[in-house]
């Protein structure tokens, strides 16, 4: 159990049996009455956002949440599949639960699985992926304005805003959080 006097952000509850991970918390104590803690949670099986007010001293239980660090191996169907680098058991995830992070999956990828109660709930790819750029437009002599950007097609399928100087065949560096370009990588 977790008392409201320790909600913070990132924090993860259980509310109704389904884990929520505290997106925003605000302690309130108003001149006149309890004091209370509003709070903007997100559920981690769903998604979805709510808005909650506790009193303070209200007590909230701990979700039985593990991650694990798995490998992506390949998709099939409509799943993908992972394998566990400690048992070497396979996962099968469908499309849903993965499809923040499709566009940074590439082969043998290790990514944190998270489970709620022995169930898959969500992947958590790392913070930064090398990609490789398979197409783009050439870059002309004399196309140097500043900042200037096109797309480039990554092999995963992904599309983001890169430099001019950026050819097929090279590598870059792109941040999952946001999907943007962050720079050129020598392999």
């Amino acid at each position: 159990m977790i008392s409201t006097q320790d909600f913070r952000k990132n924090l993860k509850i259980e509310v109704d049996g389904e884990p929520y991970v505290i997106i925003d918390c605000q302690h309130v104590k108003p001149g006149k009455g309890v004091a209370f803690v509003k709070t903007r949670i997100k559920s981690l099986v769903s998604g979805r956002v709510l808005d909650q007010t506790y009193r303070s001293g209200d007590k909230v239980d701990t979700p039985n949440l593990e991650s694990r660090t798995m490998q992506y191996l390949y998709p099939e169907d409509v799943h993908y599949v992972f394998m566990d680098t400690d048992t070497y058991e396979q996962l099968r995830l469908s499309k849903d639960a993965v499809s923040d992070v499709i566009p940074f999956l590439k082969d043998n990828l290790e990514v944190d699985v998270l489970f709620h109660n022995g169930n898959a709930i969500s992947v958590e790819p790392p913070t930064f992926v090398i990609l490789e750029v398979t197409q783009t437009d050439p870059g002309f002599k004399g196309d140097t304005a500043q900042g200037a950007t096109k797309p480039a097609t990554l092999e995963t399928g992904h599309v983001v805003q890169a430099p001019l100087y950026l050819e097929m065949g090279q590598f870059v560096k792109v941040d999952t959080r946001t999907g943007e370009f962050v720079e050129r990588v020598n392999k």
